[in-house]
């Protein structure tokens, strides 16, 4: 049955001269046609990744919020721009971001990396890299590097302008594309190595696809996450819930500068619903929500032990096991000493440290 549930896919195919090293239930991720994958172009979306020329004032990078070491995320309840302005939210994992029919927190509109891309570097609201209006700027910076010219005519050959804006969004989709995590302790344990995990991570698995525990309604299949997308797929699998965080005012509103969903649609059903994030590396991003209110993994099975958190006091002071707006998914169980170490060594067994020691992701400055 487990195994069942997490192979969802086939194995993989080479496109546009690029082969996915994907294990078996890894399905091939989706690729727009007008930027097929390429290992030319991975190295230069990698080279891109980690330059800090791709901010204003040349301090940050992208990987400046997305630490290899921390699966791609960066530490913090919630990220710093270039220019020191604090973000509302926490920077999202980038691990299987391929799979990702949306790619934050709570837009159901950006959909694609080449798009997202551009957000971070030429945003204003908040600030995060600081390039807006100064593209000539960057494009003058990238060619006058040594390695880039060079660079950019391997990943997009033919060109006679190979080094623009476009061609910048494309290879850096490409690098973030490339992120597929799938060989942890449990991938090890669904393909067959009975000693790969513990006994405790194996009844915390088994309690997680339990209907006691509901974990599985939006954590489930390959990637962790009820938000997902790959070739094949005929169905919009974009998902956001809300895990009765807070509750300010008893009818389920949140901080206004984190309403979720409801920021784009406008809809008071939507208050608060988030996209649930892959749980793979979990162990690694903290801390956890949306808005890095919850410090520990061990303080994540609490609130959803709880069916909530209760927030005692300050602005956000409230009960969000009572939010209306909360999913039928996050009605609380009890929560023994045993049940809570065999959760925590399931989430443990998710952490694939080849990913994040892997030096094909690594910073080639």
């Amino acid at each position: 049955m487990l195994l069942a549930l997490l192979a969802l896919g086939v194995g993989c195919t080479p496109e546009g001269g690029y082969v996915w090293d994907l294990p078996s239930g890894f399905p091939e991720p989706r690729v727009p046609p007008d930027n097929p994958m390429s290992e030319a172009k991975v190295e230069l979306g990698r080279h891109l990744f980690y330059d800090v020329r791709l901010s204003g004032n040349e301090t940050q990078s992208c990987a400046s919020c997305h630490l290899q070491e921390l699966a791609f995320t960066d530490g913090l309840p919630r990220s710093l721009g270039s220019t020191g302005e604090v973000h509302p939210r926490g920077a999202m994992s980038l691990v299987n971001v391929a799979y990702a029919p949306t790619l934050t927190w709570a837009s159901p509109v950006l959909r694609h990396l080449e798009v997202q891309a551009l957000v971070p570097l030429f945003g204003e609201d908040p600030v995060e890299l600081g390039l807006a209006g100064r593209e000539d700027e960057l494009l003058a910076r990238l060619r006058a590097d040594a390695r880039y010219p060079e660079l950019f005519l391997a990943a997009f050959p033919g060109e006679r302008e190979p080094i623009t804006i476009d061609h910048v969004s494309k290879a850096l989709a490409s690098f973030q594309r490339a992120l597929v995590s799938a060989r942890s302790p449990w991938d090890r344990y669904v393909a067959g190595d009975e000693g790969a995990v513990s006994d405790a991570a194996r009844r915390g698995s088994e309690f997680f696809l339990s209907e006691t525990g509901e974990c599985f309604h939006c954590h489930g299949g390959f990637l962790f996450s009820s938000s997902v997308d790959h070739q094949g797929n005929v169905f919009d699998q974009a998902t956001f819930q809300n895990n009765g965080l807070y509750d300010l005012d008893g009818r389920g509103a949140y901080p206004p500068d984190n309403t979720g969903l409801y920021e784009h649609t406008g809809e008071p059903r939507d208050m608060g619903r988030f996209k649930p994030p892959t749980l793979r590396n979990i162990a690694l991003t903290a801390p956890y929500m949306h808005d890095g209110s919850l410090p520990t993994l061990e303080a994540v099975v609490e609130h959803y032990a709880a069916g909530g958190t209760v927030t005692t006091e300050g602005p956000n002071a409230g009960d969000g096991r009572l939010s209306p707006n909360k999913s039928i998914f996050v009605p609380g169980f009890e929560l023994t000493d045993e049940t809570r170490e065999d959760l925590l060594a399931f989430l443990h067994a998710l952490t694939d440290d080849a990913l994040v020691n892997d030096p094909r992701f690594s910073d080639p400055w």
